[in-house]
């Protein structure tokens, strides 16, 4: 499989996957010789959309290395961690950690969730200059490879180059970092999918329009402002202290709509038990002058003590007969002192929604909260620098659960860091909300005079695994009886050896005798693990094992996966009973890791299966061989 990626991705070109796209959809706008006729395209575009050569782009060094970068396939493999996914706790749980390169996790997730993540969440490096932002990739182009897979001079590709390799934190630099990250994230959102991405000032104006560019400037629903401080910073040498983060929200408008707030209840009560349930107090002030809005100034008399109110400046909200019906309804509340303001009972029962609208100002968590919930399962010590608060992250993957969501759904952070998505996560699904979470965070190493690396975690995603554990255990200690999902599935992302590629590349599929220490060197658990996404069974996966004369195969659904070696005549004949006797066994693809098999096992195996199709059972099967 990673001889086949690599191959693929020699061919790949900025626009590779947008091509493929064009090309399944329109194929009567290539040519013979796959080149794009864009005459032709144009007129399946004619009267249904207008055609602009104007326009403005966001511009920068590395779009285009960006955009191939995103149609590169990863060759990582999919590591398991089989003593931590055994456990009770985590044996069937849908949660999923992944320790690896976001980018590649993205890649590997999008075979088997894409458009399937209703809500994503990130919080990525704000390229401030102090946190640690720089940007290096592990893609080894020449220049003049460079220069010709993205059409552009030697010496641009050397300046390209140059970014990502030497750590740069231009803005150049990290656009060309988030952007395929983005266009992947895009791909994974369901159709009523929300994308959150925290920011703030330094990158906010790049990130908007590389949103644009990718979710479209139509799809994107707010803006947020998160009022992050509660205290005005008085040691700003300018004088202005930055007291707000930004929040951008997109989404498909034609099928999303974000939450909002559940409606706050608490204001609501009967003191003097009306039968129509629980009331509150509200204004009924109105909003237009008496030049704007006659009908709604005049003076309002209590009937019963025959006191006159005082018409507001703004008159009222409500005109004269419907506020007699107000009134005829005992819906007026009329204050003792005559100078006060009449109000209005709002009863809880008229609540048009649940839910009220989500003001684009959020400022009911600040900051430190987050640092004090970190101190509180680290027994006062602080190992992250400004970890958001878990309330304000419940909030944002709250938007994009909708109450009417019976399946589970999923929520995404390619971003980890320091768990918080995850504690979020947590307390939601504590609280009955039906969904799992995807957490992805690189193995970035603490600094060995931090707090954390003196503390035994030596990268950031170990201490975010330590954190989901403690929160978990949290959360079950104030919830007894809750027997949900608190466990996760963890899984990290390694890329072959040198070693190892050597001999991939070096194999020869047509020799007689395999080479089974690739399967010793990489595990039959990674083989399968990594497979399974491929074919689109996700991360959590029931597979079946099957005993075939004391060789182990592996089913799920329409794949038998053939990954051990040795697969003597006596297993081929189980396989072949069980094919022709099993009505309930009736795999579409037969997968075979192809280094682990000879020659004459591999042709046996063949023959025997073309024997099985022309049976009874008419099986129509794939012989799919992998290197």
């Amino acid at each position: 499989m990673i001889k086949d990626i690599i191959q693929s991705n020699n061919t790949i070109v900025p626009g590779s996957k947008e091509l493929e796209i064009l090309r399944e959809n329109f194929p009567a706008c290539f040519h013979a010789d796959g080149t794009f006729d864009i005459k032709r395209f144009r007129e399946y575009l004619k009267d249904k959309v207008d055609v602009s050569d104007e326009g403005y782009e966001l511009r920068f060094l590395g779009k285009n290395y960006a955009r191939m970068l995103a149609s590169l396939d990863t060759t990582t493999v999919v590591v398991p961690d089989e003593a931590h996914n055994n456990l009770p706790e985590n044996k069937d749980s849908k949660n999923i950690y992944i320790s690896g390169d976001n980018l590649d996790a993205l890649k590997h997730l999008l075979k088997s969730y894409s458009g399937q993540i209703k809500c994503i969440y990130i919080d990525p490096p704000y390229n401030t200059g102090s946190d640690g932002f720089v940007y290096n990739d592990s893609f080894n182009f020449t220049a003049a490879e460079l220069s010709e897979k993205l059409s552009i001079s030697q010496e641009k590709a050397e300046r390209v180059l140059d970014l990502t390799k030497r750590g740069s934190a231009t803005h150049s630099a990290w656009l060309m970092f988030m952007l395929p990250r983005l266009l992947l994230a895009r791909d994974l959102l369901s159709k009523d999918g929300v994308i959150f991405i925290s920011i703030d000032d330094n990158e906010q104006s790049n990130l908007k329009l590389l949103c644009d560019d990718i979710f479209g400037e139509e799809n994107m629903i707010c803006s947020f402002i998160w009022k992050k401080r509660q205290m005005v910073d008085s040691r700003t040498k300018n004088g202005a202290s930055k007291d707000h983060d930004y929040l951008l929200c997109y989404g498909r408008k034609e099928y999303c709509r974000i939450i909002g707030k559940e409606s706050d209840k608490t204001k609501y009560s009967n003191p003097d038990d009306d039968p129509r349930g629980p009331w509150m107090s509200a204004d009924m002030t109105g909003l237009a002058t008496a030049s704007q809005r006659p009908n709604l100034h005049y003076e309002l008399i209590d009937p019963t003590t025959g006191t006159i109110y005082p018409c507001p400046s703004t008159g009222w909200r409500y005109e004269p007969s419907r506020m007699q019906e107000l009134l005829q309804n005992n819906e007026i509340l009329f204050p003792k002192d005559p100078t006060g303001r009449p109000r209005r009972k709002k009863f809880m029962r008229d609540l048009e929604s649940e839910y009220t609208g989500l003001s684009s100002i959020l400022e009911t968590v600040f900051s430190t909260q987050g640092t004090r919930e970190l101190r509180e399962l680290y027994n006062g010590k602080e190992y992250f620098d400004f970890p958001k608060p878990v309330e304000y992250i419940q909030l944002i993957l709250s938007q994009g659960i909708a109450p009417t969501d019976k399946d589970k759904v999923y929520v995404l952070d390619f971003f980890g860091g320091s768990s918080t998505t995850a504690h979020a996560a947590m307390n939601l699904i504590s609280n009955g909300e039906s969904l799992n979470y995807i957490l992805v965070q690189i193995q970035a190493p603490f600094e060995k005079e931090t707090d954390a690396y003196k503390a035994g975690f030596k990268t950031i995603d170990e201490l975010g695994i330590d954190r989901i554990k403690r929160a978990a255990k949290k959360i079950s200690t104030a919830n007894p009886m809750f027997a949900g999902d608190l466990g996760f599935k963890h899984y990290t992302l390694v890329e072959p050896t040198s070693t190892q590629i050597e001999k991939i590349e070096k194999f020869n599929p047509n020799a007689i005798t395999g080479d089974s220490s690739l399967v010793d060197e990489f595990g039959v658990p990674t083989i399968l693990a990594t497979w399974l996404v491929r074919d689109g069974y996700g991360l959590t996966p029931d597979v079946q094992e099957l005993d075939l004369e004391g060789y182990t195969a592996y089913y799920i659904d329409k794949h038998l996966y053939l990954v051990n070696a040795s697969l003597a005549d006596e297993a081929i004949g189980a396989l072949l009973d069980r094919l022709q006797s099993d009505k309930d066994f009736n795999p579409q693809n037969i997968v075979i890791y192809g280094y682990a098999f000879d020659w004459t096992e591999l042709s046996s195996l063949k023959d025997s299966l073309q024997s099985v199709q022309t049976g009874e059972k008419n099986l129509h099967i794939n012989f799919d061989v992998r290197y």
